[in-house]
């Protein structure tokens, strides 16, 4: 199937000599029609600076970016207005609704800066609250309507102009944390139904596990795995997008003929390093079995709900543990004993151990 949108291998870079800064070192990625896809990273990762790219803001310093077979880096300014215009929808982190404008009136405002006859833009408007489910709410004032609705009139804003690819920068961000979960299901439930292709820019890896068909890990102007919830979060690539999608234990370990040796313990575990390689062995909190015994000692606790969070040492090391929240080592100062399931470790190399895999 050919991709809507495609990136090869783009660069984008701002100043020169030594005040040059590489944004994007060769990204690419690969958007399917109808795909909603998350591109999540810390701050500097090079999720803006991808997003306005994307969005014809801004051009590739080298690479291609191809929009439906259209290379959108090689067109003028001029062409990237009227592209932006025809084929992409913005919704922004504040949402930039007009406060004492009707919600018609938010919508109808694009409208006319695309020249749209006025005989047009009510109907236009209307039809595309109703997809939204607001029509009976056009009457509304943004500052009269919920932090849900407003999100829901800033991306019926972005659709009425029928765009082809939806860009959302951050859009759940600025709202109480109480409202955000039910809004993300809103958001998602609504993508689905209009069959939209969508790219989130993010730093919430939560919002992006909720609600992104594929999740883009980006690092330092990198692209570093691309996938499912599910893969990025199990099978994560390296050590940095697993503990940045999700807590994650990061433990020093040495290869061995045929285990790792883990805590001072061999491991039985399958890989395919040289014996004496320095290790990462990579385990989620939730993974780890906690029983009455000796070897860690809880020092501290965190109540999760669902859950106990409880923070173990063992041999100087620090170790998160995820326990039923009416476990009986679930309080601090307990002694406790504790097992890592080989099929939940992820192996890698160590930084300094470099290409040392046989």
């Amino acid at each position: 199937m050919t991709p809507l949108i495609r990136f090869e291998q783009v660069v984008k870079t701002y100043g020169k000599g030594e005040a040059q800064v590489v944004a994007l070192a060769g990204v690419d990625l690969e958007i399917q029609s109808g795909e909603f896809v998350a591109v999540l990273g810390p701050s500097g990762s090079g999720k803006s600076t991808t997003m306005n790219i994307l969005g014809a803001l801004d051009t590739p310093t080298s690479g291609h970016y191809y929009f439906n077979g259209i290379d959108v880096g090689t067109l003028s300014r001029d062409e990237r207005a009227v592209f932006r215009r025809d084929y992409i929808g913005f919704v922004f982190q504040g949402f930039n609704l007009l406060k004492r404008t009707t919600a018609l009136e938010n919508l109808e405002l694009p409208l006319i800066y695309r020249g749209v006859p006025a005989a047009e833009r009510h109907p236009i408007a209307m039809a595309t609250l109703e997809r939204v489910g607001l029509a009976d709410r056009h009457h509304h004032t943004a500052s009269e309507l919920s932090g849900g609705q407003q999100q829901r009139v800033a991306i019926a804003r972005a659709l009425a102009r029928q765009p082809r690819f939806l860009l959302l920068d951050e859009p759940l961000s600025a709202l109480d944390p109480q409202i955000r979960g039910r809004l993300r299901n809103e958001l998602k439930s609504l993508q689905r139904r209009l069959g939209i292709t969508t790219l989130m820019v993010t730093h919430d890896q939560a919002e992006a596990l909720a609600i992104a068909d594929r999740i883009a890990v980006m690092r330092a102007g990198r692209l570093l795995q691309i996938g499912t919830p599910q893969e990025i979060y199990a099978a994560p690539a390296d050590p940095f997008t697993g503990a940045f999608v999700g807590a994650l234990n990061l433990l020093p370990a040495i290869a061995e003929m045929q285990s790792v040796r883990l805590f001072d313990k061999p491991l039985a575990l399958r890989h395919t390093y040289a014996p004496g390689t320095k290790l990462i062995a990579a385990i989620r909190p939730e993974c780890i079995a906690v029983t009455p015994g000796s070897g860690a000692a809880v020092t501290s606790r965190e109540f999760q709900g669902a859950f106990v969070r409880l923070s173990l040492q063992v041999q100087g090391l620090p170790l998160l543990a995820d326990v039923a929240n009416t476990h009986a080592l679930a309080t601090e100062g307990a002694e406790a004993a504790f097992r890592l399931p080989p099929d939940h470790i992820r192996l890698f190399a160590a930084p300094e151990a470099g290409a040392a895999r046989s």
